[in-house]
């Protein structure tokens, strides 16, 4: 990196109507810079969790940090299900673009079925929890279905 860039900072402010519409504000930063544990565990409440936490972060074997170390949740559930389950199910998850143009929208409630399929198939092939599945594909909707499916 040349000095010419680490000299200087470059800002790009986003215009009033970019703002205006936005899903946070500074207010947001200066909640995180006055009150760390506060604000990730207000955030982490939007969550769905299985297992609620009582812990936002554990430094007792520092240097290593543990995020909500006694809560458990389902990324795949949170990131699919969730939005179904609350009235969203006919909403785009995934707007797709391919590099010829082409293009694909899956809706919550497609993305669901086509999850659950997947991760039915992977159980009847006998994968359980804890498995390791290394995924080789290029950045398509099935890649996300495929990770999904594993989590």
């Amino acid at each position: 990196m040349s000095s010419a860039t680490t000299d200087r900072e470059t800002t790009y402010t986003p215009s009033a109507e970019f703002a205006a519409q936005a899903n946070a504000d500074r207010s947001w930063y200066e909640r995180a810079e006055t009150d760390r544990e506060g604000f990730w565990a207000e955030q982490a409440r939007r969550l769905h969790w299985h297992t609620p936490f009582s812990t936002v972060l554990d430094w007792s074997e520092a240097p290593v940090a543990q995020w909500f170390p006694d809560g458990e949740l389902n990324v795949a559930y949170n990131c699919v299900d969730r939005h179904v389950l609350d009235g969203h199910g006919d909403q785009t998850a995934i707007h797709f673009v391919g590099e010829p143009g082409d293009t694909r929208a899956m809706t919550y409630r497609d993305l669901l079925a086509e999850v659950s399929r997947a991760a039915n198939y992977l159980t009847e092939l006998g994968l359980v929890a804890g498995d390791r599945v290394a995924i080789y594909m290029p950045m398509i909707p099935e890649a996300v279905v495929a990770i999904l499916a594993c989590a």
